[in-house]
């Protein structure tokens, strides 16, 4: 979003900042690159507003109207209760509406999530505050159980140490999708000068009221409830885990030890056990990257335990690794595991099955819909992203189904009978119960999931992304493909026919009698997929990071057949769609 036209000069937005900014650290920086005449920094920090987005805001650590910083979080802060107070009712009580504030361990996770308090209480809103570091998932929890108006969480999950996040919640507990983030942005930028810029009167004020204590209490007993009826202590094998340098290990340790998973059954990491915003021994706190879990599987080795399992830094992901009979490590991917999960759900479930529902996104795998399709409960596919499992699971649920799993392949799991957003610590607490099940049947979670591939279908993939120098390069990336053939879209991949194509930001589908997508359009984000035979994938722009992602499955009559369909298909796109002349980078790289 543009703070500025091109017609109005870089020096007159850095002037602009500095009559706004009051914190002396991104005040110098401004003031040293508008005395150094360093325009294309000053262009890159002042010209374009930080978007409010996927996961609200979500940018790197400096001065600008572009990045997280005092300035941008008290805008947002603002924004968001202006926003509230014009559009929600008054609550029951007659008093004031509320919002929940949680924090991780980020660098000034705190200090934003205090000034984010002092800017609420100054609207008259009521702050709902942890006071203490906690796991995304406990924000949306929170704000169901106390009947909050929204919640914000200060995190930037997985992403680079250098960066930061400000990601609402919105009353139902879900993160918010349109039209309220677009009224959210607009109201952002309708904000002035700030006058709330001590964050100490947050201290002592009448309307904060502090929940560490009962919320927590209140979410363990939901995770209770989830994976009750609980293992016997015979039946628990020892696990390692690691918070990777974040916040969940508290939580993780007590619901572990409520299963049995105590003493030697639960090592920890030491090295990573600790929260740490530098994240010294990864050079990527996502569990999905290359690296990240080694730590964890060199101490597993050390003291023969088979199973892994971590979480990434605001611990709302789960990864899981398994030690295969011939010493290897199968690193269980995100989709292998949401089938994992959903099978123990439906496996577990007691109630009325014509009302059970599971949802994943377009970019999962399809084999959570072929499960259903044989077993005889609703799925949906939904647009990438919590935002819409958890909403519209909530339309599910009002329409009276029974929404008990959802997933998205990039390891994020959502149960809603705790919350409705992905959990990487109810993630962790159903896997170990379903591993403690499976024990019992004399299977691994490696064998479970060969006995589900016989029964629904061999399904493999192969993911990847690349990295694009700039939102705009991304966008003529994409212009290009849907060009490749004589100034049409691509009629082949390789040498397989594209048999319906399905293009979310210019609003077309040819699989739809209609010719129009049922999935929500989005101009403003880059997603095209395309079904060839036996193959399904999506290419689209991360909301998140400067990545395009591409997600690949196919299926076939064995794994090893789906698995090179997959990776022929793959090689095909890099050469015909991604060539080198954009700048783009692999994964990795």
């Amino acid at each position: 979003m543009g703070i500025a036209g091109a017609e109005v000069s870089i020096s007159t937005l850095a002037i602009r900042w500095l009559a706004l900014d009051r914190d002396e650290a991104t005040r110098k920086e401004i003031s040293d690159l508008l005395e150094a005449k360093d325009h294309n920094a000053l262009e890159s920090r002042l010209r374009n507003r930080i978007s409010f987005g996927t996961a609200g805001l979500r940018a790197s650590m400096k001065a600008g109207f572009a990045h997280m910083n005092s300035l941008t979080v008290l805008q947002a802060s603002h924004g968001l209760a202006d926003y509230l107070l014009a559009t929600e009712p008054v609550p029951a009580n007659g008093k004031y509406h509320s919002i929940v504030l949680g924090y991780d361990a980020r660098h000034n996770s705190q200090y934003f999530a205090r000034l984010a308090a002092a800017a609420l209480l100054s609207k008259g809103i009521k702050v709902l505050w942890f006071g203490q570091l906690v796991h995304t998932p406990m924000v949306p929890f929170a704000i169901r159980h106390y009947g909050a108006t929204a919640g914000v969480m200060v995190t930037a999950s997985h992403n680079p140490k250098q960066d930061n996040g400000y990601k609402v919640y919105w009353s139902n507990g879900s993160q918010i999708i349109p039209p309220t983030d677009k009224g959210i942005a607009d109201a952002i930028e309708a904000v002035g000068a700030i006058e709330t810029w001590d964050e100490s009167v947050f201290d002592s004020h009448e309307n904060v009221e502090r929940i560490f204590a009962e919320a927590t209490r209140a979410y363990l007993g939901a995770l209770r409830e989830l994976v009750w009826p609980m293992p016997s202590v015979e039946q628990v094998i020892p696990i390692t885990y690691t918070p990777l340098h974040g916040v969940g290990l508290p939580f993780l340790r007590q619901i572990a030890h409520d299963m049995w998973f105590r003493g030697s059954n639960l090592r920890v990491v030491a090295s990573q056990a600790q929260p740490d915003p530098d994240f010294p021994t990864v050079p990527f706190p996502n569990p999905e990257e290359a690296g990240a879990l080694d730590e964890a599987i060199k101490d597993a080795e050390k003291y023969g335990v088979s199973i892994v399992i971590a979480n990434d830094p605001d611990a709302d992901r789960f990864k899981a690794a398994e030690r295969q009979p011939n010493g290897q490590w199968w690193h269980i991917s995100g989709n292998e595991m949401g089938i994992l999960l959903a099978s123990h759900v439906f496996d577990t479930y007691t109630g009325n099955r014509s009302r059970m529902s599971m949802l994943a996104t377009t970019v999962s795998s399809r084999m959570l819909s072929a499960m259903a399709a044989a077993e005889g409960f609703h799925f949906e596919e939904t647009l990438t992203g919590f935002k819409w499992l958890g909403n519209v699971g909530q339309q599910l649920q009002a329409e009276g189904k029974e929404v008990v799993f959802a997933f998205e392949e990039a390891i994020g799991y959502m149960f809603p009978s705790v919350v409705w957003d992905k959990d990487g610590v109810a993630a962790a607490a159903v896997f170990l119960s379903a591993m403690q099940r499976w024990r019992k049947q004399g299977l691994t979670a490696k064998g479970k999931l060969e006995k589900l591939y016989e029964k629904y279908g061999f399904f493999a993939d192969a993911n990847t992304y690349l990295v694009s120098p700039s939102p705009a390069v991304t966008g003529k990336v994409f212009e290009r493909i849907r060009t490749l053939d004589h100034g049409s879209r691509p009629q082949k991949i390789g040498s397989r026919a594209v048999e319906r194509w399905r293009d979310l930001t210019m609003g077309s589908d040819s699989g739809t009698a209609d010719g129009k997508p049922t999935l929500p359009v989005d101009a403003s984000a880059q997603m095209l997929t395309c079904e060839l035979e036996d193959v399904v994938f999506t290419c689209r722009g991360s909301g998140t990071e400067p990545k395009i992602k591409i997600y690949i499955e196919a299926r076939g009559q064995s794994r090893a057949e789906a698995a090179e369909l997959a990776k022929d298909v793959l090689a095909d796109l890099m050469r015909e769609w991604f060539p080198g002349e954009f700048g783009l980078k692999a994964a990795g790289t």
